[in-house]
């Protein structure tokens, strides 16, 4: 599948650079490297199927700068934001600004292929709303304690903040927080962040008793 398949890699560290171009080449991908957002967004238009993996912090425009010119450019490039200091809140952020995934270094050859993959895969027609009806029917296993837990995380906030806001303990947000992942069947934060996403692209009758996304998913996801 790699064959006619273009991995565009933007960081600003070298070394980096190489060792994953390295890495993505030998994998089968045709790679080409830019050391800044900017150097990339001079290439623009694309051609082809192509793939966007960008670092998120580096000099003048950030990766989540990048993803917003993507948008305003209309440049429709599945994109995988990775950093060496990543956080929750950083996590949320790109995926908001409309990355597939978000993965933290240094990658593993295998999680780095696997979220190009899904990335490219989620381009596929059909795909998005299957996944909808999907998350929909998890949604609605959530209680309500868990739908506020929910909101918490999807704002990028740390266990010991979504506690001090609902009045109960970190450990017992921990315990709703595992609850949540395991009845979404998600296995990172990108990967609930994704549902949210995908959710949202489905209109739901309230009339039929179904639950509407607008009422299921914090106005973050929204």
């Amino acid at each position: 599948m790699t064959n006619d398949l273009t991995i565009h890699l933007v960081d600003d560290e070298e070394v980096l650079r190489r060792s994953l171009t390295f890495l993505l080449v030998s994998a089968g991908f045709a790679v080409r490297a830019h050391s800044c957002a900017k150097a990339f967004l001079d290439i623009l238009p694309l051609s082809g199927r192509n793939c966007l993996v960008t670092d998120l912090r580096m000099p003048d425009v950030n990766g989540i700068e990048l993803l917003h010119r993507l948008r305003r450019f209309s440049a429709d490039v599945p994109a995988i934001v990775i950093t060496g200091q990543g956080d929750i809140a950083a996590a949320v952020q790109a995926m908001k600004a409309g990355a597939s995934d978000f993965l933290e270094k240094p990658l593993g050859e295998e999680a780095l292929i696997a979220a190009i993959n899904l990335a490219m895969g989620q381009r596929r027609p059909g795909c998005a709303v299957a996944d909808s009806e999907s998350v929909a029917a998890r949604v609605r296993q959530l209680t309500d304690r868990e739908h506020q837990v929910l909101n918490g995380v999807l704002d990028g906030l740390q266990n010991k903040m979504i506690a001090y806001h609902l009045g109960i303990s970190s450990r017992t947000v921990e315990v709703h927080r595992a609850n949540v992942m395991a009845k979404m069947g998600a296995r990172n934060l990108a990967e609930l962040m994704r549902m949210a996403i995908a959710i949202d692209a489905v209109e739901q009758p309230t009339e039929t008793g179904r639950i509407s996304p607008a009422d299921t998913w914090p106005a973050c996801a929204r």
